[in-house]
């Protein structure tokens, strides 16, 4: 079901089997000027997903039927749209599994609405700017990276990346030729406000040389500049 509001207003779909909670944030975000979808489990979230085109996603992992992490998994695979979990405390490993599935932030229950509004106008903005600075490809040497159609070409062969790992690489991308600070890095792929550790880039940039580089142990485009972060190089 579709909420109306004013022309131009962001699109977000809320999914959560527990009435009150999606009534409680239906209510919320539609004060704050949303329009807002609802769909009570993750086959209904992936439909509305596809026909709603939603600004922003916001999903509970444990849905009945198909849960939000393989929901989550399913929109990734035609969607780039920013998704929001909504994790009980003792969920630590889903969240994990819903960060790296392409999930981009979340939420542990029971929450403030203040944080909660906190985090959708947060990710609201930050895909804004995304949109507004990175819609055209990139393409540096034998490297071609196009934001428009999530994909990356390397040496003439189509790469699957994650979507962290296509985020991580954009970043550095439009960035060539200058160093990007581990800490720029969490607060343009992983979120504001991830408190995980920093080794997460050294994971994904090992992750991302074996899929670009020629050699990954001794690699010539993401360089590591020690102390300070990393610069890609053409």
């Amino acid at each position: 079901m579709l909420s109306q509001a004013p022309p131009g207003a962001k699109k977000i779909l809320v999914v959560d089997d527990e009435s009150a909670i999606l009534q409680t944030l239906r209510f919320n975000l539609e004060r704050n000027g949303y329009i807002v979808a609802t769909a009570g489990d993750g086959r209904s979230a992936i439909a509305l997903a596809g026909s709603e085109k939603p600004d922003l996603i916001i999903m509970d992992i444990m849905l009945p039927g198909l849960d939000g992490i393989e929901a989550c998994k399913e929109i990734r695979k035609s969607s780039n749209v920013p998704i929001i979990m909504l994790t009980a405390k003792d969920q630590e490993i889903d969240k994990v599994l819903a960060l790296e599935l392409g999930a981009d932030d979340y939420v542990t229950k029971p929450f403030s609405l203040h944080e909660f509004l906190a985090r959708v106008k947060a990710r609201l903005r930050r895909r804004s700017g995304t949109e507004e600075s990175s819609n055209e490809a990139i393409a540096l040497g034998e490297i071609v990276l196009d934001p428009s159609r999530q994909s990356l070409v390397v040496r003439g062969r189509q790469i699957g990346l994650a979507p962290k790992e296509f985020n991580l690489l954009l970043v550095l991308m439009e960035n060539r030729g200058r160093i990007v600070t581990r800490q720029t890095l969490l607060d343009k792929v992983w979120g504001y406000d991830f408190d995980g550790e920093q080794q997460t880039i050294s994971v994904h940039v090992r992750w991302l040389r074996e899929k670009v580089e020629i050699d990954p142990n001794n690699p010539r485009h993401i360089i590591t500049v020690r102390g300070r972060g990393y610069m890609f190089k053409e």
